[in-house]
């Protein structure tokens, strides 16, 4: 098995380690440092993007951290200003080129209403078919547009990274992930640090003897939700891998989940013509 035994999700068939290590915000020498740095930690889950513009200097982290290609999951995604048929493509096979390497995953970052759903999803199953990447999904997709994409693709869509957090519920799109045989992966898992002030968490993390990050890490990846937390320090990279030895009890579970809020989300640039799903 790949990916140094790490827990994983399969969805649709596609194996995905279900701690990554995330980029947004990296700049170049950051994101290269970094990558490399948390492959060397036991990372085998990089999320980049070309909106991020440093897909070049992850693929220089990864190839300066020396592990075999086929051990490794690399996740890109497709920016909206690239939905047309033909353009996509293009940023696609730049994508890859920029990398280094075949992605593992290509996204489509946000839903838009133009161009048509129906062009743009024939287009990122074409990007598969030439082979710019293995395997293709969503980015910050509400349900109803979740699985209208769905019933486009000829492929599966194997995730949709949307934020998820103790503050904010996702209920309904894990349950649509489920169904859609894809999985969901939470970019902004801790909230961006918000989850370091939260007494319900301090006080699990205290009695797990782990910080609340490391909890709330462990929260995720016990629902089988992929979590890609980034940082720019060492230290920090080595706290968010150290959550595989222990496990939260189902009291532990449902009081985080009790901390979601309606006000909880704290990116949200969902275009006005779709609507988030209210739990």
């Amino acid at each position: 098995m790949p990916y140094a035994d790490q827990p994983t999700v399969t969805a649709s068939g596609v194996e995905i380690p279900l701690l990554g290590f995330g980029t947004w915000q990296l700049e170049p020498a950051e994101a290269r440092r970094m990558v490399a740095e948390a492959i060397r930690i036991g990372y085998r889950h990089i999320d980049t993007a070309f909106i991020y513009k440093n897909e070049e200097a992850v693929g220089q982290g990864i190839a300066d951290a020396g592990v075999a290609r086929d051990d490794l999951f690399v996740t890109t995604k497709i920016w909206v200003d690239n939905f047309h048929d033909g353009d996509l493509q293009k940023q696609a096979e730049e994508s890859a080129g920029r990398l280094g390497l075949t992605p593992d995953l290509l996204l489509l970052h946000w839903p838009k209403p133009s161009p048509p759903l129906a062009e743009t999803i024939k287009a990122l199953n074409d990007a598969r078919a030439q082979g710019f990447t293995r395997h293709i999904g969503l980015s910050n997709f509400p349900s109803a547009q979740f699985r209208e994409a769905a019933a486009l693709s000829d492929a599966p869509l194997v995730t949709n990274q949307v934020e998820y957090h103790p503050f904010l519920s996702q209920k309904t799109l894990i349950a649509t992930a489920a169904e859609l045989r894809s999985s969901i992966t939470a970019w902004s898992p801790l909230a961006q640090g918000k989850i370091a002030d939260e007494p319900v968490i301090l006080e699990i993390a205290e009695r797990h003897g782990k910080t609340a990050g490391q909890i709330t890490l462990r929260w995720l990846i016990q629902q089988g939700v992929i979590a890609i937390p980034r940082t720019t320090k060492e230290g920090r990279a080595r706290e968010n891998f150290d959550i595989f030895d222990f496990a939260l009890s189902d009291d532990d579970m449902a009081r985080i989940h009790a901390l979601a809020a309606p006000d909880g989300r704290i990116g949200d640039w969902l275009d006005a013509a779709f609507q988030w799903d209210r739990d």
